[in-house]
């Protein structure tokens, strides 16, 4: 059995739709959209036929927009339906997240699938990420992440939804890959993931079956424990409960707020 190969390609219809969509909140919201991304199971490599698509993005008003003694709303979020689920945050949010850092914005920076792209903001972005990106924070996230899952989803239960075994086995892989590379962030997409890690062919056959089963089944789609891949989330999730706490990167604060500035002052007044 083949690995199902990861396409991060989005129909030409949805992309339309989805670009026409950020069009309209920057006119309404009288915003520039710095970077639009998929940042749901369609970009993490294992989407179901009838998964929808998630749009983040991360926008910056004018500069005016932030000298107000009383601070505006951090965050734009579109009603969600069926198809659609599309919400944003301002940069001043992302980029004090991004000291902490937050690994679900270096992911959202990682994304294979783009939909709006500034070149000269995101690259400035990117190379600010990986001087905050540190194993601590990154461990934590995913451990508290693949821990809720596993409690919530999966303990107790001789089945289990797929989509959700998925959400635990990427926090997992995403342990791992922090065990073996240190500071380099873990990779967004689940095969690429995979690609960096030894992993005993045993697990490998059942993380391919499930993707297999996966990509041809619907969201509600449920079956069996894998005792390899349980096996492969225990270790990871009990490893990142008992590591030792790793040194934590220097203030880049005054580092953030240059680079605030800066992308503020190229966004266009009316």
């Amino acid at each position: 059995m083949s690995l199902p190969a990861f396409v991060p390609a989005i129909s030409d219809d949805i992309r339309t739709v989805i670009v026409d969509k950020i069009a309209q909140i920057q006119m309404k919201h009288r915003v520039k959209v710095l970077f639009a991304v998929e940042s749901g199971s369609r970009a993490w490599g294992f989407p179901s036929p009838d998964s929808d698509y998630d749009v983040q993005f991360v926008y910056a008003h004018t500069v005016d927009w932030y000298l107000s003694i009383k601070p505006g709303r951090d965050v734009i979020e579109l009603p969600i339906d069926d198809v659609l689920d599309i919400n944003g945050w301002d940069i001043r949010k992302a980029l004090g997240l991004l000291l902490k850092p937050n690994p679900v914005l270096l992911e959202w920076l990682s994304s294979p699938i783009r939909y709006i792209w500034d070149d000269a903001v995101c690259s400035a972005l990117i190379e600010f990420s990986q001087k905050t990106a540190h194993r601590s924070a990154c461990l934590h996230h995913y451990l508290h992440l693949g821990e809720q899952q596993w409690n919530r989803h999966v303990s107790g239960s001789d089945e289990v939804s797929y989509k959700k075994y998925f959400y635990i086995l990427r926090p997992a892989l995403a342990i791992r890959w922090i065990r073996h590379h240190g500071d380099a962030a873990p990779p967004m997409n689940l095969q690429a993931l995979m690609a960096g890690l030894d992993i005993d062919k045993t697990t490998v056959t059942e993380i391919e079956h499930l993707l297999l089963l996966k990509s041809r089944t619907k969201e509600i789609g449920a079956g069996q424990r894998l005792p390899s891949v349980d096996a492969l989330i225990q270790g990871e999730l009990e490893w990142g409960r008992n590591s030792e706490h790793f040194p934590a990167r220097p203030d880049l604060a005054m580092e953030a707020d240059a680079l605030f500035r800066t992308i503020i002052k190229d966004v266009p007044n009316d």
